[in-house]
């Protein structure tokens, strides 16, 4: 048996189920793991220790009642600071809100719970979760366990590095922008963007946010293996009508064909010679396990992306800006104001405008992922980028817009998304890792967890 704390989710069921362990040694297992790494990436801010000791030892007693485990029963998971979590501060990365203690769960944390999870901690986002790189200056900066000249990617960065670096085998992000996409690519893990309504989310201390938000923020897992995601989701993916988006859907649908639609450069964005013999290299295990695959043209991306900014910033600019210059957060007001020159700012009829165009969008992107269900694609037009350097030139930032066209685009039509790693290449920064995306039409993320198993394996933790 591999160190406890080192097993996938999955390894620890079965052992578990076996009475080779219990969940309070893999718990144990898990905590000393933290105590050992993470002083030096700073992945978790808050620790959960004597809760999750206790989740830990009641998971372990429900099943030695015979009780049946759920699906994630005993296995220790992160939640990011963003969240509610009765009884912690939903921070955000914000010192202005250090002391904004939730006394009701999240939803979603109110299902891991029932789904037996043990949280071990919280985990680092950057300030207002606003970058795809994470430092603030209330819990500092999470370096990547993998190779701290990158990023970790943000803004759930905390989570995959926590992952990636074996703090527990499953971690909890949100995605506005490719917030839990691009930190698993960037530390060499798995992440799934869910479709707008199938994780229930609400964070009681903030309340509902607007319409924005409403139709692109989502939460869901990252993990080491599909396999782990898959557990994760179907424990996340429970309807709660808390939530108003939420929708009582199957988490599998009807059998449609093994196609998939191959798209190397979508609406002409510049990608990397390697992340395009990646996808290559994924079309052709795809193809050797059953599927058909044909080289496509995407509908439009770059209009999907001045959509979502128009509404991201639209939500920042009435809320946030103040808040923004209260926080007095340097990076994020740095990434603020170069936001905001992406986005110009629009009356009410350019927020009807840009709703008419959304629903346009989704009929275009439904219409072609009716004909192709599976749409392989670029994570991002570059390798993980070097840690930090949306604070350098301006140039510097508008080509890493360019390179996340589809970050940012997928979710105007509250898509599903599956960040991939497949390899690991020499890039600028040293040893780096690299993947593909995988997208579908709403609903069907088990037609990307399917892909997914195709394509990637088990990642070993690192650090």
């Amino acid at each position: 048996m591999s160190e406890l704390w080192a097993m996938t989710a999955e390894e620890m069921r079965a052992a578990m189920a076996a009475g080779e362990v219990s969940s309070v040694e893999i718990t144990r297992a898990t905590l000393a793991r933290i105590d050992a790494v993470n002083p030096g990436i700073n992945a978790i801010v808050d620790r959960c220790d004597e809760a999750a000791l206790a989740a830990a030892q009641a998971a372990d007693d429900a099943r030695a009642a015979g009780h049946a485990p759920g699906p994630l029963a005993g296995v220790p998971v992160t939640v990011k600071v963003l969240n509610d979590q009765a009884g912690h501060a939903s921070t955000n990365g914000l010192r202005i809100q250090k002391d904004l203690i939730a006394t009701r769960d999240n939803p979603f944390v109110t299902n891991l719970r029932r789904a037996g999870a043990v949280i071990v901690g919280r985990t680092n986002t950057p300030a207002f979760s606003l970058r795809w790189f994470t430092r603030n200056s209330l819990h500092g900066h999470t370096r990547n366990p993998l190779n701290q000249a990158l990023t970790p990617g943000g803004s759930s960065g905390g989570a995959s590095a926590a992952v990636a670096a074996g703090m527990g085998p499953v971690g909890q992000g949100t995605d506005i922008a490719g917030s839990v996409r691009y930190p698993a690519y960037a530390c060499g893990i798995h992440g799934l963007r869910v479709s707008l309504g199938r994780v229930p989310s609400l964070n009681f201390t903030s309340g509902d946010r607007h319409i924005g938000a409403q139709l692109m923020a989502i939460a869901g897992p990252l993990a080491r293996s599909i396999g782990d995601l898959r557990l994760a989701y179907e424990a996340m993916a429970v309807h709660d009508p808390a939530d108003p988006w939420s929708a009582p859907v199957p988490l599998r649908g009807p059998a449609v064909p093994r196609r998939a639609a191959l798209c190397l450069a979508p609406d002409g964005m510049d990608v990397a010679p390697e992340i395009r013999d990646e996808l290559r290299a994924a079309a052709r295990r795809l193809e050797a396990a059953g599927w058909t695959v044909e080289e496509v043209e995407t509908p439009p991306v770059q209009e999907a992306v001045r959509g979502q900014l128009t509404l991201w910033m639209a939500e920042m600019r009435r809320s946030g800006g103040e808040i923004v210059r209260k926080e007095d957060d340097p990076d994020a007001t740095l990434v603020y104001e170069r936001l905001c020159r992406h986005a110009p700012d629009v009356d009410v009829n350019g927020l009807l405008d840009t709703l008419q165009t959304r629903a346009r969008l989704c009929r275009e992107w439904r219409a072609f992922l009716e004909t192709y269900p599976v749409l392989l694609c670029p994570v991002s037009g570059e390798l993980p980028f070097a840690d930090l350097l949306d604070l350098g030139t301006e140039e510097e930032f508008d080509r890493i817009i360019a390179a996340q066209a589809l970050q940012i685009g997928i979710p105007f039509m509250g898509l599903p998304g599956l960040t991939v790693s497949t390899n690991l290449v020499d890039g600028p920064q040293g040893r780096t890792p690299v993947g593909v995306q995988l997208v579908a039409t709403n609903f069907r993320e088990d037609l990307l967890l399917d892909g997914g198993e195709v394509l990637g394996g088990t990642v070993a933790p690192v650090g």
